[in-house]
């Protein structure tokens, strides 16, 4: 288990909440606390986005709490039927990730019994709405982590172990089991990169030329994203039809073999292009010529087709979706090579030196 900023930083706001709601000399200031546990989040935006749902939450519970007091008492169903409206109310706004808190709000506020009842209330308000904004300023004053270089590399390393597999899975030489145990954890890695992708994609630039860039940038990381889900595609087939891949022709497996080593020296290079370490001016593919080409894939699959068509051990069928993987994964890469080429020619500068290191 990680200790990580966010950890560290949950952990801060709840001491600062805490820390202003005794200075203020608030009752209770344990709700301070509660709420700005709700109110941490991984990010500047999405802490903004927070802040200004929880308040409207807050609002919400307090003035439903209060209303219910007043008109039906503190009997326990009131509660039950106020946390009922709330619910209602937050689902109607689309304030789903603030009903926690309006909960509260409102719990905090009907468990209040006594003639002071608005006063006490609203310093309840008080100190849940501290709660909040001490956890933002949290936000604020720490540096956010750089989302542009987790997310690299991630899908730097997700490639990396995607390509060692598939070079095994096509010399039949992975293991069956291990191979369908790395698939489930690629699995699960390609979904952590899709979740720092949001991250990177909901941090702000400030500057015209800035945000230029980062809009090309994030074009190129969702390609790459795709990229890396095409090259999973062809290791979940091979693994997939590892037995009739084994019963095809030589010849045939080794050119499923040399398209393979191919299209996997390409996806590295690009990785080196991308962090500058390749030069741009032209595509990446065309330094593979030697390696067969697509057409002439397509040309020998659809010729030993018609030669061996009458024969039961060779299965078209099971190729074909071997095949159609390949090519998808190369037209991918294709792409990819198109928008590194482009994304260089017009922001050669803005590609974070820090990249570079996690090729290595």
């Amino acid at each position: 288990m990680k200790l990580g900023a966010r950890i560290f930083k949950t952990g801060i706001a709840i001491v600062f909440a805490l820390f202003l709601a005794d200075i203020l000399q608030l009752p209770h200031p344990v709700f301070a606390g509660i709420a700005a546990i709700f109110a941490i989040q991984p990010s500047i935006y999405r802490s903004y986005l927070t802040i200004v749902e929880q308040i409207q939450g807050n609002v919400i519970g307090a003035v439903i709490g209060i209303s219910f007091v007043l008109l039906f008492g503190h009997q326990l169903v009131v509660i039950g039927l106020a946390a009922v409206i709330i619910i209602l109310i937050m689902l109607k706004l689309g304030l789903e990730k603030s009903i926690s808190l309006a909960l509260v709000m409102m719990i905090a506020i009907m468990e209040i019994k006594g003639d002071d009842f608005l006063s006490y209330a609203l310093l309840r308000f008080l100190t849940l709405i501290i709660g909040v904004l001490a956890a933002f300023s949290v936000n604020l004053l720490f540096v956010p982590p750089k989302y542009e270089t987790k997310l690299f590399q991630s899908i730097h390393s997700a490639q990396d172990e995607i390509i060692r597999w598939t070079r095994l899975a096509g010399r039949q030489a992975s293991e069956h089991v291990a191979t369908k145990k790395s698939l489930n954890k690629l699995k699960e890695r390609l979904s952590q990169v899709d979740q720092l992708y949001s991250l990177f994609k909901e941090e702000r630039s400030y500057f015209k030329k800035s945000s230029r860039a980062k809009t090309r940038k994030l074009v190129i990381y969702r390609q790459m994203i795709a990229t890396s889900r095409s090259s999973y595609d062809v290791l979940k087939r091979l693994h997939q039809f590892e037995n009739e891949l084994i019963n095809l022709p030589e010849h045939f497996r080794m050119m499923v073999q040399e398209r393979l080593d191919s299209l996997l020296n390409y996806h590295e290079q690009l990785h080196l292009k991308f962090t500058g370490q390749l030069k741009s001016d032209k595509e990446t593919m065309n330094a593979n010529e030697d390696y067969i080409q697509r057409h002439e894939v397509m040309e020998i699959f659809a010729k030993e087709i018609a030669l061996t068509k009458e024969e039961e051990e060779f299965s078209a069928y099971h190729l074909l979706h071997i095949l159609s993987a390949i090519l998808n994964y190369e037209e991918q890469l294709e792409h990819l090579d198109k928008l590194i080429v482009s994304f260089q020619k017009h922001h050669n500068n803005e590609v974070n030196a820090e990249l570079k290191e996690e090729i290595y």
